[in-house]
């Protein structure tokens, strides 16, 4: 029989980055939600995902006291081979908060990592009703081969 010995555990990556690189190690609180978009059986759809967005967002203002909630996507969008066709709908679709395209996006191409772009999805969704405007900070398509290996990295904002 294997066992794994207890240790600390410090926070995932995507936590992480938003901590050292958003608040400049100054951690607020945080309540971490989590979507498993990688493991079958159980990943959401496009469609799920929007859906978990919205009730975020109802949550929120659902909530008695007056608190300033920032809502962050972390993970990128295509990962191990590029789709930039797949990440640039993505972007226009929450540039112009089209819900049928973001709820719409094909399972077949969220292929592993690449189903990190439902974290997007569900911030779409959470930003719905918003006034605010996605405003695209940057997107690179990052090739690492000839094969189209690599990332389609982003960074937006609403404001």
């Amino acid at each position: 029989m294997r066992e794994t010995k207890d240790k600390q555990q410090g926070l995932p990556h995507g936590f992480a980055f938003i901590v050292k690189r958003l608040y400049n190690n100054q951690p607020r609180p945080i309540v971490p939600v989590f979507q498993n978009t990688c493991y079958p059986p159980n990943t959401p759809s496009a469609k799920r995902s929007y859906q978990l967005g919205q009730a975020m967002a109802g949550a929120v203002k659902a909530w008695p006291e007056d608190a300033r909630v920032a809502v962050v996507a972390s993970g990128g969008l295509s990962h191990f081979v590029v789709d930039e066709e797949q990440d640039r709908t993505l972007l226009a679709a929450l540039e112009s908060k089209d819900a049928a395209t973001l709820q719409g996006l094909p399972r077949e191409r969220l292929f592993s990592a690449t189903s990190e772009s439902l974290n997007w999805v569900a911030v779409g969704g959470a930003m719905e009703k918003e006034p605010l405007q996605f405003d695209l900070v940057d997107y690179v398509p990052v090739y690492r081969t000839p094969a189209n290996t690599g990332g389609g990295w982003a960074f937006g904002r609403w404001q």
